[in-house]
């Protein structure tokens, strides 16, 4: 609204301009050709507006109008690296089925020390806040599917699987805004681990 608003004023801006400009070329027409050349005059006032209406002069005024261009979107985070490293592989036990590293923004399946799904990208809680995901290893407690509530915060947290006290959980969620403690996942990351980590399997978050 506020660019039509804009243009419609410079319309009306270049229209007086016109009329201005035509109104001086018939004046000043008239005066030279005398008042028995009044249609040669008349002449000049059309000829005097087609030049200023193809001049630069209204195409600029027009120009101007033009609303300001978008300002380009922010540039995507970097991608987290999906390569485990060797402290990754120092820190996640064999034993462990699920294992999560913190600081890489990564976890992922495992059986019998050899991985089996991922890793994959997710975002834990904050660290140094109230709401960090906590470290050290447990064992899933229970699992929802993907019509599943959380009683806390009373959002959608689809495909949950329980792991620490506190209703701790792997479920899909943001990879952008960090959680409430739970580690987020994509929708399919959140599914598969689901449906591959049974009650009782070992979980390492470090």
């Amino acid at each position: 609204m506020r660019g039509i608003a804009v243009m419609l004023a410079v319309i009306a801006t270049a229209s007086l301009a016109i009329t201005g400009y035509a109104v001086s070329l018939a004046v000043l027409n008239h005066a030279h050709l005398g008042r028995t050349h009044s249609s040669a005059a008349g002449s000049y006032v059309v000829t005097g507006i087609a030049s200023f209406v193809s001049s630069n002069a209204i195409v600029s005024a027009l120009d101007g109008a033009n609303p300001a261009k978008p300002v380009a979107a922010p540039s995507a985070p970097p991608p987290v690296s999906l390569t485990l490293t060797a402290r990754d592989k120092a820190n996640c036990p064999a034993a462990a089925t699920a294992c999560v590293d913190l600081a890489e923004h990564i976890t992922w399946l495992q059986d019998n020390g050899k991985v089996s799904y991922g890793p994959v990208q997710m975002e834990p809680g904050p660290p140094g806040t109230a709401h960090a995901t906590p470290t050290g290893t447990f064992n899933v407690a229970w699992k929802a599917g993907p019509t599943y509530m959380s009683t806390i915060y009373h959002e959608l947290i689809p495909w949950a699987v329980f792991f620490a006290p506190g209703g701790i959980a792997f479920h899909e969620g943001s990879l952008t805004v960090g959680s409430h403690g739970c580690v987020h996942l994509t929708m399919d990351a959140a599914h598969y681990y689901n449906q591959h980590l049974p009650v009782g399997a070992e979980v390492v978050v470090f």
